[in-house]
């Protein structure tokens, strides 16, 4: 045999990898029909062989602004050693390239129209072709609607393939305003603090029990501190009903499937990455 590209003769166990010998390639290529060979190379065999025993591993990860998405989400990356798609970056890049579903979002956007979802879906079908995503991939921010959930299964569908895992962090709306509303950032650096479980080391407390603003100040340069405008218990709520009415119906499309796993993102970050890492074992292997 050739020498396949490293995926044709790496499987995943779990995320662990898994060297098949060259006797067990020999078998996945045995089991097909005679005349399925005819014409084709071996490593176009093996690749085939293997998509069928190990199909890629495609995630979405869903949760509400201060769930803990954003802390777990690399964490999964790392982990599985597959990439997180943006649907903002993937748009940016492809408007970049210059692809020809590129050339049909730039030109929405210069009409100041909305992206639409076929547009959307076009471009995850090319992201998802390059060779980062030959493993699978995670999407983030999308699909945000039932009707993207279902674009997005009939483009998978087309080529035989389904969503694996629907990941979800449920956190109780109090422990959401405490994330939220106690953040605080350096807007040059980008650097994060939080008002209970990582204050500035300047932080003074007035009378009401709330930090000085003028005392929040980034532990680097001594800069003052600011707060997101949408990190406010008022928007905070109205972020939520928005989620909730998106993606609900997306859970309740993905749960008859079994596929739908729930974590307690209110939970300590340790305990939810050890959920995290169970549930990804037993619905990926």
């Amino acid at each position: 045999w050739g020498v396949a590209p490293k995926r044709e003769h790496t499987a995943r166990c779990d995320t662990d990898p898994l060297v098949l010998s060259a006797a067990a390639l020999g078998a996945l290529v045995a089991g097909g029909a005679g005349g399925y060979f005819l014409g084709k190379s071996k490593a176009d065999i093996i690749e085939e062989r293997y998509e069928t025993y190990w199909p890629r591993k495609i995630m979405m990860v869903f949760g509400a602004p201060g769930a803990g998405k954003g802390t777990q989400g690399p964490k999964i990356v790392d982990k599985l050693d597959i990439p997180q798609l943006s649907t903002g970056d993937m748009l940016r890049d492809a408007v970049a390239k210059g692809t020809e579903i590129g050339k049909k979002a730039k030109e929405v956007m210069a009409s100041g129209a909305l992206v639409s979802d076929d547009i959307v879906i076009g471009i995850i079908a090319d992201r998802i072709k390059e060779e980062d995503c030959k493993t699978g991939f995670i999407l983030d921010g999308f699909p945000r609607n039932l009707a993207q959930a279902q674009a997005l299964d009939a483009m998978l569908a087309a080529s035989g393939e389904a969503v694996s895992l629907v990941m979800a962090f449920d956190v109780n709306p109090a422990v959401l305003e405490e994330r939220v509303c106690g953040r605080w950032i350096d807007k040059a650096s980008g650097r994060a603090y939080h008002v209970k479980y990582a204050p500035p080391k300047s932080m003074k407390l007035g009378p009401d029990g709330k930090p000085l603003p003028d005392s929040m100040k980034d532990d680097i340069t001594g800069d003052r501190l600011m707060q997101r405008p949408d990190d406010t218990a008022e928007a905070l709520k109205k972020r939520l009903d928005g989620y909730k009415n998106q993606t609900v119906p997306i859970l309740d499309h993905y749960g008859p499937k079994g596929i739908v796993k729930r974590i307690d993102g209110g939970a300590p970050i340790t305990q939810v990455w050890d959920e995290v890492q169970g549930k990804l074992g037993k619905a990926l292997r």
